[in-house]
């Protein structure tokens, strides 16, 4: 995921949206842990690794958030390891929003801002983790999710209280950014500019040595080179599945409360009836009476209303409620009096005067507890079902709380104990690609990864209502290379691309030299010597090419980084060659008649001068607020989770 952002980034056209990203995604951490269901944590002990005033962030609550946001990062990249995060800038981008937020809570009190428990209560119920089926707030599920991720209520609420003060301070300091057409022309121009070149690809293959490498030769490279073969971690998941099929039997409703229920709800299946009604709204009494006349002298009411410049609107099988709902009661207590044709009023209603015509009645009889009796059990059985697949799933979750192990909670609940075979994060296997992970593994596989290997037991939701599992850590395989002697075929031809790709690289750096002396890149390409593909023109339009987050090719790319009449060498990757890389010509742009792009650009642009607003003044605050850091606070954390990362696994 990093990795993304980092070629965006390096790319001359990413550049100009670069500062967006950054700004963005340090305002999203705290609010992108609540929303994704991993919250805040709390101060922790430990060293001080920020002061601002008289708020402390720990080096313990820097380690957990980081680890927090790696966990995070990782799901969407399973490869992802902890040190290339490190390397990446993640932790250290964690560590300046963390310090930021600290700076800002700081401030806010030195100018007497506060943020309300109503508003905090406001964010809570918004956060999707916390609701229910029908969307609303569940104070079980808020309950529930606290203590499953061992945080308190006041953590919770500091986290959103931070992530609050930060968009009060910072969102109106980036508003109403509006970029002169000055500043907007030329970046809009450079979406229009086309660039045309010459590639030629000199691959590693047209090297290959016959000869194999010595053992202690392959050994060296293995070691060098030990992350290219590094296998991702691999984990068995052990778990217990609890299916509502287990209370199938004591969920069949009795006669007693399939009784109750019919005359708890008798209403719903008493005799009723439905009425079709025209309604026309109007303005005033007067206006009203005036329609009504001419309805009674013989006008349809859709001719009358018409004939005013109105339109009638029709309500199908209305009941008495739902025409109260809409008309209020005086006239749904008219209608219902009507008989069928009948013309009602002028009656007052909630947005004016209404005239009501019922055109149709509909009378539906009493249903008897027979004929409604399947429908009842099947809803008494579905609610008992659920309810005591709720209490059971509560109670394995209150054993595990009450320091129960996952095998004695499983034995002690007459659950049968599964464990999965060595599983990549994916669901792969390493030894077997052509396996399928089970149904109810696949939706335990993020958690499963998520957890440390002391981690207790939690309850995963296979198919909420009707499916859980019981899951808890089994054996973790850490990442890491397999024996040489498994993968000695992969690792040979490996070494031979290898050094296939060095002598690649040197001939492509000869041509490059003839052909920045003027030599045609065909014909440097033709005395190379070696049988090599033939030259190819590409290029395009910098919008066409870079269209939304698809990166094109970087043989492509490359060429909106290079200054006229040049020429480049590329790697291909993966030890695969070079590409020679030549700019032939360069058509400029000129975006002043396409106003559309213009406001587009204008719109971008103000979003990065916003951003950049915002962290110019999370500087001047930490500057105001003589803001101290610790230099090492990252690099101690970052051998902190190494060594955790290596014993757990």
């Amino acid at each position: 995921m990093l990795s993304v952002f980092r070629r965006l980034i390096k790319s001359r056209f990413g550049a100009v949206f670069a500062l967006l990203f950054l700004g963005t995604i340090a305002a999203a951490f705290i609010l992108g842990d609540l929303s994704s269901g991993q919250f805040g944590t709390s101060f922790g002990g430990g060293g001080t690794a920020a002061k601002a005033k008289g708020y402390k962030l720990t080096e313990t609550e820097l380690q957990e958030r980081v680890q927090r946001v790696f966990d995070n990062a990782r799901r969407s990249d399973p490869g992802l390891q902890i040190n290339d995060f490190f390397t990446q800038g993640g932790a250290a981008q964690v560590y300046d929003q963390l310090v930021a937020s600290l700076a800002l809570r700081a401030f806010a009190d030195e100018q007497g801002m506060h943020i309300s428990k109503r508003l905090v209560d406001a964010q809570i119920a918004q956060i999707p983790a916390f609701q229910d089926a029908a969307g609303n707030f569940s104070q079980e599920n808020f309950r529930n999710l606290l203590a499953r991720e061992r945080l308190t209520e006041k953590d919770l609420r500091d986290d959103i209280s931070r992530e609050i003060l930060q968009r009060q301070l910072l969102t109106p300091i980036g508003m109403g950014v509006k970029p002169t057409d000055s500043l907007v022309l030329p970046y809009a121009s450079l979406l229009l500019e086309a660039r045309q070149g010459t590639v030629a690809a000199i691959p590693a293959v047209a090297f290959l040595d016959d000869k194999d490498p010595t053992d202690a030769q392959l050994a060296d490279f293995y070691k060098r080179n030990a992350d290219r073969f590094t296998i991702p971690e691999q984990r068995r998941i052990r778990y217990a599945v609890v299916d509502a099929e287990r209370f199938a039997q004591a969920s069949q409703p009795s006669d007693a409360e399939i009784t109750a229920a019919y005359n708890q709800n008798k209403a719903a299946y008493a005799a009723k009836q439905s009425r079709t009604i025209e309604q026309l709204v109007l303005p005033t009494e007067a206006a009203a009476k005036a329609i009504a006349a001419k309805v009674k002298g013989g006008a349809s009411l859709s001719a009358a209303a018409q004939g005013a410049g109105l339109a009638v609107a029709t309500l199908a099988d209305q009941t008495p409620a739902a025409l109260t709902t809409t008309a209020g009661k005086a006239a749904a207590d008219a209608a219902f009096a009507a008989k069928q044709g009948d013309l009602v009023g002028p009656v007052r209603g909630p947005l004016g005067w209404l005239l009501l015509r019922v055109t149709a009645v509909k009378d539906i009889p009493a249903r008897a507890l027979a004929s409604v009796r399947d429908e009842i059990v099947a809803t008494l059985r579905t609610q008992k079902e659920k309810q005591l697949l709720a209490d059971f799933t509560g109670k394995l979750e209150d054993q595990i709380a009450d320091g129960g192990t996952f095998e004695e909670v499983v034995k002690d609940n007459g659950l049968k104990l599964e464990t999965s075979p060595l599983l990549l994060a994916t669901g792969k296997q390493v030894e077997d690609q052509a396996y399928v992970v089970a149904p109810d593994v696949q939706p335990l596989l993020a958690p499963a990864f998520a957890m440390s290997a002391d981690d207790d037991a939690q309850m995963v939701p296979i198919t909420p209502d009707k499916r859980y599992a019981l899951i808890a850590p089994g054996e973790i395989v850490a990442a890491a290379p397999p024996p040489l002697a498994k993968v000695k075929p992969i690792v040979q031809a490996q070494y031979k691309l290898n050094a296939g790709n060095y002598k690649a690289k040197a001939l492509a750096e000869q041509i490059r030299a003839k052909v920045a002396k003027s030599m045609k890149l065909a014909d440097a390409i033709a005395q190379a010597g070696v049988k090599l593909p033939a030259p190819q023109t590409l290029g395009g339009k910098r919008a066409d090419i870079m269209r939304g987050e698809q990166r094109p090719p970087a043989e492509i790319a490359i060429l909106f980084s290079m200054a006229a009449n040049t020429v480049k060498t590329l790697p291909i990757g993966q030890d695969r060659g070079y590409f020679v890389v030549q700019l032939n010509a360069i058509e400029r742009g000129d975006a002043k008649d396409q106003p559309e792009l213009m406001a587009q650009m204008r719109d971008q642009l103000g979003e990065v001068i916003g951003q950049e607003y915002g962290q110019q003044f999370e500087r001047a605050v930490e500057k105001h607020l003589k803001v101290t850091r610790n230099a090492n606070a990252v690099e101690g954390v970052r051998k902190a989770l190494a060594a955790t990362t290596s014993g757990d696994q």
